[in-house]
């Protein structure tokens, strides 16, 4: 699928996570979208923000009726007809650093990890699938998330950790 995938960087300390940020970021995003049951017919384009808590806390403050920061948020866009050769967009990914940060170390999972997860959870959400819908749903998602994830490299995030004997 073709993809126009913009990312802004607001907070330097994104840029420790991986050694090409940007270039890392779009694989993530491009593996979410290769998962897709039912992508879009035609280019796409995804807008991707890398920024602070309290951007993120605002966010979900004024969109969601939360006034605290969550570690994404997913802002699809309007349906709209499609125009040959022109990409459609399907909305805005929005990641704290902070909260990301404390997720990974408490999950003891690298933050590079950790950001790829949610990238790819982020733009699914963009694609119309939702795990706050029910069970079936929140699985089928899950499946496609461990998909995408597997094609980067990187290790299933709903897998148990192995008990300390």
């Amino acid at each position: 699928m073709e993809a126009e995938i913009d990312v802004a960087i607001e907070d330097s300390r994104w840029e420790t996570v991986a050694p090409d940020l940007e270039a890392f970021v779009i694989r993530a995003v491009e593996a979410g979208l290769a998962v897709a049951p039912e992508p879009p017919g035609g280019p796409v384009e995804i807008s991707i923000l890398l920024t602070t808590d309290a951007v993120v806390q605002e966010l979900n403050r004024s969109w969601r009726g939360k006034d605290k920061p969550t570690n994404v948020l997913s802002f699809p866009a309007p349906a709209q007809p499609a125009h040959a050769g022109v990409a459609m967009p399907l909305g805005d990914v929005v990641l704290a650093y902070d909260t990301m940060l404390r997720e990974s170390a408490e999950q003891t999972k690298p933050l590079s990890d950790h950001l790829a997860h949610l990238l790819v959870h982020g733009t699914l959400h963009l694609l119309g699938q939702d795990h706050e819908t029910g069970e079936a749903d929140a699985d089928a998602m899950e499946a496609l998330e461990v998909a995408a994830l597997r094609t980067l490299g990187v290790p299933d995030p709903y897998a148990a950790e192995p008990c300390a004997e």
